[in-house]
């Protein structure tokens, strides 16, 4: 890929994020040395890096405003019931065996150019042929909510709104949000939920119909510009080919960001664990667009699926509550071939912002001319209601509404029985802190309570809530925990997964709960912005910030033959020399650019290159080994937070991890407090500020390019992703 190739009006891409780090921070500080340098001494910023860093940010301002828009409230939550995909059908063998280019092993089988084939099929591995999905990529609309709401500015005050012609209606005026276009998997959001199994392979086409927009909708200013997507299956061991990343993409296969109109790309799944090894099978995935520079703006815009995988093997985690480990799930196998299990729920958190119409869109993406049709710097009266988005905030995109499988405030009755639920996060930026809690008063907005600003988020509070349950954590990232966990809370950071049991015949106190009683799902951390949390149970709580996000009300008894195990599954022995591993570990520092956040992310002090490997910062042998491993090799990888008081959850591609260390400390035995699940696998690796960890990774079964990046969405678009390899 050239720079030219990028730039589509204006500077390239990457020549401003470049200039970000060099030419840019040269401005700046000539900047801070002249006109900023007393309001720089004033605020106590007069040193070079102060200066620099302030300079900086002025800087930035010239490229983008960061203003974003108080959503409508809500006037009726909790009156939509919590949507619950069903399992997507496979396409009978009779169907794609006409297709004109038909899926199989052979050479130009694996996508539409016909220039790739699948490194490894199911039968060079002893598995029957894989089950195959169709899902296309569409232009449709969502609409979140079906209550009516109410346009409020900042401060929690009535305000005008407009409609699609720009007509513009008084304050005070009750409204129906018009629906948001999305780019969706077959449509929807989340767009399709495929349940699979240990040892049944799939095979999924996706197909990009993105260039049609058969009901005409206004795109609006954010989403892939080219219309191209890539689809990352989070964390499946998966074959570059399928893996859906940029490395891949720009090296190999489409030689692009992502696929473009009309092409499609058969990702094959093998569902086969690392090795092989029991030990390594994992429970819950989920799909997602992961098209380079574009990532965040296209899974905001609705590029969001489910991928459930259940182990049959002895029945361990089939999703029948009578064998095995006996979690809760009554599977119900379907003629087309597909099955579904009741009580077992998946839960995709995301959050969003509704354009107010007074709020100006201006980030660089408009000088690039990515976005003609909307003539920004401008307003959008037109898109009231509909989502907003800001592909280049300063400190990552957080919205001010949380919706839960794309509804906002869904309700959800359940049985007196356990559940269980996968948690995800497919926000851009924000962390969740969960608690189950009642509440005598119910919610009330956060505005008729006085608040304001960024106090606003969320838009309802139950101040009075309690904790009145507990979860039982049994699974995250990297698949079954050793061992249940007892929670009063969790965090959820972005692309993490996390499942729990909760047991709704009874309160914590032993109290039986009877038809009718309500329950919530409230996030009680506080994140004004994608920074960081500014309070949650570890880092000073607010006893006031309790944000019910599912009303959950208890129905009628039913049977349950559901346990929570006291043990589930053995993680793989660590090796017992990983220690003399350390010296020559691969290290690998997340940090804010020369000149600031504001303009680019960067890795090792570099931004993503995807033909070339990142070389390790020097590591206690004193060498800075390239970002490459030999295949069946093991390796530790150390990951830093570069400071400057910002969180990042990091993903590795391909295998999940364990960490070994945090800040120096051994959690091998007993995990830090505030990290308990690190005695498990992960595939996303939370960094709080100026953290470390340290991780024991394998690199098992295929060859070729990765990607290890940021998940906060923001960051990863604007450079914080290095590649890497796995050699013969």
């Amino acid at each position: 890929m050239t720079e030219e190739s990028e730039n589509t009006g204006g500077l390239a891409r990457r020549t401003l994020l470049r200039l970000g780090a060099a030419g840019g921070a040269a401005a700046a500080v000539a900047a801070a040395q002249t006109w900023a340098w007393p309001l720089l001494a004033q605020r106590g910023l007069v040193s070079p890096d102060g200066a620099f860093a302030a300079a900086s940010t002025v800087f930035s301002d010239a490229l983008y405003i960061e203003a974003f828009p108080t959503s409508p409230l809500i006037l009726s939550p909790f009156n939509d019931p919590l949507p619950v995909l069903k399992a997507l059908a496979p396409v009978p063998k009779t169907v794609f065996s006409k297709w004109p280019q038909p899926p199989g092993p052979g050479p130009g089988q694996q996508n539409s150019l016909r220039n790739e084939r699948h490194q490894v099929w199911t039968s060079q591995v002893g598995l029957p042929d894989p089950i195959v999905y169709k899902i296309n990529l569409l232009v449709r609309t969502h609409s979140f909510t079906t209550s009516q709401v109410l346009p409020i500015d900042k401060d929690g005050r009535p305000a005008v709104s407009f409609d699609a012609k720009r007509k513009t209606y008084a304050a005070g005026t009750k409204r129906f949000l018009p629906p948001s276009t999305i780019y969706g998997f077959n449509g929807g959001f989340p767009g399709a939920r495929i349940n699979a199994e240990y040892g049944r392979p799939v095979l999924v086409r996706f197909e990009n119909h993105l260039n049609e927009n058969p009901l005409n909708l206004d795109r609006q200013d954010f989403g892939s510009p080219d219309l191209s997507f890539l689809t990352h299956l989070h964390n499946s061991h998966t074959a570059p080919e399928s893996d859906g990343n940029p490395h891949y993409s720009m090296v190999a296969g489409p030689r692009h960001r992502g696929y473009r109109p009309g092409m499609f790309v058969d990702n094959l799944y093998l569902n086969r664990p690392a090795g092989n090894d029991d030990g390594q099978k994992q429970s819950f995935f989920w799909f997602h667009d992961h098209t380079m520079d574009h990532t965040g703006a296209n899974v905001y815009k609705g590029m969001v699926g489910l991928y459930p995988i259940y182990d049959p093997k002895n029945g361990m985690d089939m999703g029948d509550e009578t064998r095995g480990l006996r979690l809760p799930g009554v599977r119900t196998n379907n003629p087309d071939g597909s099955f579904d299990v009741a009580y077992d729920i998946p839960l995709a958190f995301t959050d969003f912002r509704f354009d107010d119409g007074v709020t100006i869109h201006k980030d660089f993406h408009d000088g690039q001319g990515e976005f003609p049709a909307a003539k920004n710097p401008a307003t959008h009266p037109e898109w009231w209601g509909k989502t907003f988005y800001k592909h280049f905030p300063n400190h990552g995109f957080v919205g001010d509404i949380c919706t839960i499988n794309g509804t906002a405030f869904p309700v959800l009755e359940v049985k007196r029985r356990k559940y269980r639920f996968r948690f995800l996060d497919a926000s851009v930026a924000r962390i969740y802190e969960f608690k189950l809690m009642t509440s005598t008063r119910g919610p009330k907005s956060s505005a008729s309570l006085g608040y304001n600003g960024e106090e606003l988020q969320g838009q309802y509070r139950i101040e009075d809530g309690q904790q009145c349950m507990q979860f039982n954590e049994i699974a995250v990232d990297g698949g079954l925990l050793p061992v249940p966990i007892k929670r009063d809370s969790f965090e959820l950071w972005p692309a993490k997964r996390r499942e729990v049991i909760v047991d709704f015949t009874r309160y914590q106190d032993g109290t039986p709960t009877t038809k009718g009683d309500v329950i919530y799902l409230t996030n009680v951390m506080k994140m004004p912005n994608g920074r960081k949390w500014a309070a949650s149970t570890r880092f000073s709580p607010d006893p006031n910030y309790k944000i019910p996000l599912l009303k959950i009300v208890i129905g009628d008894t039913v049977p349950d033959n559901s346990l929570v195990p006291t043990a589930l599954r053995a993680r793989p022995p660590l090796p017992s020399n990983w220690q003399s591993l350390l010296d020559n570990r691969l290290i690998f520092e997340v940090q804010r650019g020369s000149a600031g956040g504001e303009l680019e992310w960067l890795i090792n002090g570099k931004p993503f290159d995807p033909f070339h490997a990142l070389p390790s910062l020097k590591n206690p042998a004193g060498r800075t080994p390239l970002a490459q491993q030999k295949k069946g090799s093991f390796n530790l990888w150390e990951l830093r937070n570069g400071g400057g008081g910002w969180v990042h959850p990091v993903h590795l591609h391909q295998e999940e991890h364990q960490v070994v260390m945090r800040n120096g400390k051994d959690v091998t035995r007993t995990p830090d407090p505030g990290h308990p699940d690190d005695i498990s696998g992960e595939d996303t690796a939370a960094l709080d500020p100026g953290e470390s960890v340290i991780l024991y990774r394998g690199f098992r079964d295929f060859t070729g390019p990765y990607v290890g990046h940021c998940h906060n969405l923001s960051h990863e678009d604007h450079a914080m992703m290095f590649a890497w390899e796995i050699t013969p």
